[in-house]
């Protein structure tokens, strides 16, 4: 509450993205009992048209590691069609949620937005068995948000490693500090790699920070 009320408005839409009507039904009855008004169910009405029971379509939930079998099978075809290394769905920050199925005790890329789009071996080199979260430090808003995200992805969902893909444009180091925020206050440790990628598609920089 102290951060002002478009924080406590991101908090909402987490508590209603992640499902926990209880916490987000007290959160609003306190809200009203302080007198605290926001305007979190205009919001919701004007963002969410999807009438379906479990949210908009496009942040469902979905995992395809079952599927990578069949991606495997033209891996190494060159000249023909190269498959998709993706196993799930939603990939943008503000939509996944940690504790899905495929970010459990997984090796996990935080990439900047522009990251898969400049590098041409992105899939191949980079999200091959790998689990995937987006966001881009200098145009999303709330990114207190990626900050209690990415805690939980060490502490409740265990990853094994996160890798952090930013581009060489000094805004995109925000990005990192938001991974380095939330493994500070974590209690489990976890490897972080940092790789820099040249707005040209090349590695500029790799290691662990």
């Amino acid at each position: 509450m102290p951060k002002g009320k478009n924080t406590i408005l991101a908090h909402l839409n987490h508590l209603k993205e992640h499902g926990a009507d209880e916490f987000l039904r007290e959160a609003l009855d306190y809200l009203k009992e302080k007198d605290i008004e926001v305007d979190f169910m205009k919001k919701e009405k004007k963002q969410e048209k999807c009438d379906v029971p479990s949210g908009c379509p496009g942040s469902r939930m979905m995992d395809f590691s079952e599927e990578e079998g069949k991606a495997d099978e033209g891996a190494g075809d060159e000249s023909g069609k190269r498959p998709s290394e993706l196993r799930q769905w939603p990939v943008q920050m503000h939509l996944i949620s940690p504790m899905a199925p495929y970010y459990k005790g997984k090796d996990v890329v935080i990439a900047a937005d522009c990251a898969g789009f400049s590098l041409p071996d992105f899939h191949k080199d980079y999200l091959k068995a790998r689990s995937l979260a987006i966001a881009c430090p200098k145009l999303d808003s709330e990114q207190e948000i990626y900050v209690d995200k990415i805690k939980s992805l060490i502490d409740d969902a265990r990853v094994n490693t996160l890798t952090v893909m930013i581009m060489q444009v000094p805004c995109c180091g925000g990005l990192l500090h938001l991974v380095k925020e939330a493994a500070s206050q974590a209690t489990r440790k976890v490897p972080i790699k940092r790789i820099v990628v040249g707005i040209k598609g090349e590695i500029l920089e790799e290691d662990w920070v």
